[in-house]
């Protein structure tokens, strides 16, 4: 197992992208926490699942890519459409079922896609989208203008079998891509210990001839130095990657989980150790590169626009009889 730890945090990026990093991270934090107490009250139509608490792995990760780079998310997928730069007003809007949303109120929580970004959509199904990322990662080696495609999948879809035939094709294929696990211990209330029987993801892309790493998800720079590797040599030719981030969920599986299956005290501990926002604050302050004072405008900032997006959704019209139909059958 080949496992990574970050350097100096103001070795690489400056302080405006810095405090671009954690608005990024922070707007995934609000967003979700918002939909949680929206949810909560019932204003929300469908199914939920909160990102909150892995915001570092997304933003990490996605601050690499441009909009032709394309991305395949999870059911858990609103953190990797804020990090990939999808408009938050129109995904407030979408998780609304209301017209302007990003999908003009048709997919909901878990089908958020934004093609003009590289979003190519959140998926609730298991390990779907490794698959069609590898589609994306062909193209664009065909392309060759050195775009890559990335998937992620939790620790329970990465033991689906499409996700285990996509690392073999990639393979095959040498194709610009890399695989992110997202391993927070828990494949919805099944332990990782109990459905695994590798120690660590990245012996599963030994298996398969790809180079994995791991590295703590919850440590912005230890993820951001690594993928930058892994997409660089990409980029380059180098082929496909596994990448493992051991991390933290702040809420259950779904919106509604009694979450029985935690150990006494767990949520209280991570919320308060684990926490990668924090950490960041903690890091970056400590090197002297951002003051407080900044990071709280930031955090002004995005409440405001929380709001505003929220407000938005909340008065914009539903889809009407008319649009029933539309977006359903290819027009040439």
């Amino acid at each position: 197992m080949n496992t990574r730890e970050a350097s100096n945090p103001g070795s690489q990026l400056s302080a405006e992208q810095l405090l671009n990093v954690y608005r990024r991270m922070r707007t995934i934090r609000d967003f979700e926490e918002r939909l949680h107490v929206d949810f909560s009250r019932g204003d929300i139509p469908g199914f939920v699942h909160l990102y909150a608490g892995e915001e570092a792995t997304a933003v990490g990760i996605l601050s690499h890519l441009g909009d032709g780079d394309r991305i395949a998310s999870t059911h858990r997928g609103h953190g990797h459409c804020i990090a990939k730069g999808v408009d938050v007003i129109a995904m407030m809007k979408e998780i609304y079922g209301k017209t302007g949303g990003a999908c003009n109120g048709k997919g909901g929580s878990m089908h958020i896609a934004d093609l003009s970004k590289g979003m190519m959509g959140a998926n609730g199904i298991l390990g779907a989208g490794a698959p069609l990322v590898c589609g994306a990662a062909l193209a664009a080696k065909f392309r060759g203008k050195g775009e890559i495609g990335i998937t992620f999948a939790g620790d329970g879809a990465a033991n689906q079998g499409t996700f285990l035939e996509s690392l073999n094709l990639a393979a095959v294929w040498n194709l610009p891509v890399i695989f992110v696990i997202e391993n927070n211990g828990y494949a919805e209330a099944t332990s990782r210990s109990y459905a695994t029987a590798v120690d660590s993801y990245v012996d599963r892309a030994a298996g398969f001839g790809l180079p994995g790493v791991t590295v703590d998800g919850t440590d912005f720079f230890a993820v951001y130095e690594t993928a930058g590797e892994l997409i660089r040599r990409a980029r380059e030719g180098g082929g496909p990657a596994l990448l493992e981030c051991k991390m933290v969920r702040f809420y259950g599986h779904f919106e509604g989980d009694a979450q029985t299956y935690r150990g006494r005290d767990e949520l209280e501990y991570i919320r308060a150790n684990q926490d990668c926002l924090k950490l960041f604050r903690a890091q970056v302050e400590g090197a002297g590169v951002v003051s407080a004072a900044a990071f709280n405008d930031v955090d002004r900032e995005v409440a405001a626009l929380i709001e505003q997006a929220v407000q938005e959704a909340k008065a914009a019209p539903e889809p009407d009889a008319d649009d029933l139909l539309s977006d359903v059958y290819v027009s040439y």
